[in-house]
């Protein structure tokens, strides 16, 4: 692909993205995401045979941005007297990812088009959030090897961990249609999360 072309399919990508959490899948035309990329609907086919062709495209490319926050949740140091203090900034940085307006906006579409694109939500599930989890696992069973942790089921921990933290942010967004909460919001809800957390499994 040249870089006309590469240029031309970012574009289509950016605009599609726009439009399907502006309007939803089903209130997309391939004609709204042409005129705001600023191409032709050909141009659009030419890089994507159909519109469904274009929403996975989109929600797939997201999980890539979730690398970062893997490398975060590996990167647990184990210091068992800096063990709260290291929990609490990985919970933030966590709450701050995940509560991005887009990533709110793109569960919220990928929820509403579960029943019409079974596969794709999966698909978007196991290799986002879920790969979240698989780390989280890992990094529990390595602090429980070391000591500094309990669990006897790192996983399920894992669980535990990301609820007490997203449960109500999450909740309220999905709900309300937009993030209801403060930084100061984020800060309490990650120290209590993991004050809780570490009641359990410390």
């Amino acid at each position: 692909m040249d870089s006309r072309s590469e240029r031309k399919h970012q574009a289509i990508l950016e605009a599609a993205t726009t439009v399907f959490l502006d309007k939803g899948y089903a209130r997309t035309s391939m004609d709204d995401i042409a005129k705001l990329a600023a191409v032709s609907k050909q141009t659009v086919y030419k890089h994507f045979s159909d519109k469904e062709k274009l929403f996975a495209e989109i929600v797939l490319a997201t999980t890539d941005r979730i690398d970062g926050t893997i490398d975060l949740v590996a990167d647990v140091p184990a210091d068992a007297d800096g063990l709260e203090e290291n929990l609490t900034r990985l919970a933030r940085q966590l709450l701050t990812a995940l509560t991005q307006p887009q990533v709110i906006q793109l569960r919220r579409l990928i929820i509403a088009n579960a029943d019409r694109f079974p596969q794709l939500g999966a698909a978007w599930y196991e290799q986002g959030f879920e790969r979240v989890l698989a780390t989280l696992t890992a990094t529990f069973e390595r602090l429980t090897a070391q000591g500094l942790l309990k669990t006897d089921d790192p996983m399920l921990a894992a669980h535990h961990f990301s609820g007490l933290l997203l449960w109500i942010p999450v909740n309220r967004a999905m709900f309300h249609g937009s993030p209801q909460h403060s930084e100061a919001d984020l800060d309490r809800y990650a120290a209590g999360g993991i004050r809780a957390f570490l009641a359990a499994y410390r």
